[in-house]
């Protein structure tokens, strides 16, 4: 597609792109909105370098495509509500998103989208974010795995990230969101399928004995991590954000910069509606 109101430098041939001659922190003209639209449902990943935003301006971006997500750790975070903050400092005992996953695929709708703007990066380099492209790991596919996916249903559980890995506990009285989706689904807005299970929310397959359900889950969340023609890798830079498309991508925070730190803020769009077949 040709742009007109802003120029796009490519990451990998089907994942990932720069976009050059855009203001975020400036209320984006209705003709130049559609275009970055247009070119995040292409590429799926947005980069943005050397934005300079305040908090008002991140949320007014991510309204534009929809109303806010409040993340269910959100309690354990404080502050403003809209914003997660991703913090990662030598004090740090885990970083968040270290490992292959889709944000928050407990909720009944997830996000649809996530905006992360970084504005403190490692000295010594490193803390990259590696993004999968979920339609092509589908096409990926053979037509057996393919015909045997379809109209299977898996759970997500935001017990297994939020209590085993981060080990913090709900607000009393609650329990984290565990909702089912289709293994594959499809795109509400290109029409394309998706392989829709990730390491970090997926728990099991229903009607499937346990092993089964591993057997299989373990082969196709092996696949996404051990495939590299899936992914496109971002490089923070200060002032950079990066927004993503959570129905049709994975990702990967890598944390190979300790002791030193990182920090970012990230706003979610809520999804319009349950992921489907």
């Amino acid at each position: 597609m040709n742009y007109q109101t802003l120029a796009l430098k490519t990451l990998t041939p089907h994942i990932g792109a720069e976009v050059i001659g855009v203001d975020l922190s400036r209320p984006l003209p209705d003709e130049q909105f559609k275009e970055i639209h247009q070119a995040w449902l292409d590429w799926k990943v947005l980069v943005f370098r050397d934005q300079h935003l305040d908090r008002d301006q991140h949320k007014a971006f991510g309204r534009r495509f929809g109303n806010l997500h409040v993340h269910p750790m959100q309690h354990s975070y404080g502050g403003d509500p809209e914003i997660l903050a991703v913090k990662t400092t030598a004090k740090s005992k885990y970083t968040a998103g270290d490992g292959w996953h889709t944000d928050v695929t407990c909720d009944e709708i997830p996000p649809l989208g996530s905006m992360l703007y970084v504005t403190e990066t490692p000295e010594v380099g490193g803390g990259d974010t590696l993004f999968a492209d979920m339609y092509l790991a589908y096409e990926l596919l053979s037509d057996t795995m393919k015909e045997l996916l379809d109209g299977l249903v898996a759970v997500h559980d935001g017990a297994l990230p939020y209590l085993g890995s981060y080990q913090v506990a709900p607000p009393d009285g609650q329990s984290y969101p565990k909702n089912e989706h289709p293994v594959i689904t499809t795109h509400p807005e290109t029409g394309e399928k998706i392989l829709y299970v990730n390491s970090g929310f997926t728990s099991h397959i229903k009607g499937m004995k346990g092993w089964e359900s591993q057997a299989l889950l373990k082969s196709l969340k092996d696949f996404i991590a051990t495939t590299p023609k899936l992914t496109c890798r971002v490089q923070w830079h200060p002032n950079t954000l990066t927004f993503w498309d959570n129905r049709c991508t994975q990702h990967h925070s890598v944390w190979d910069y300790y002791p030193h730190s990182r920090y970012g803020e990230r706003v979610s769009i809520l999804g319009q509606e349950r992921p489907a077949a």
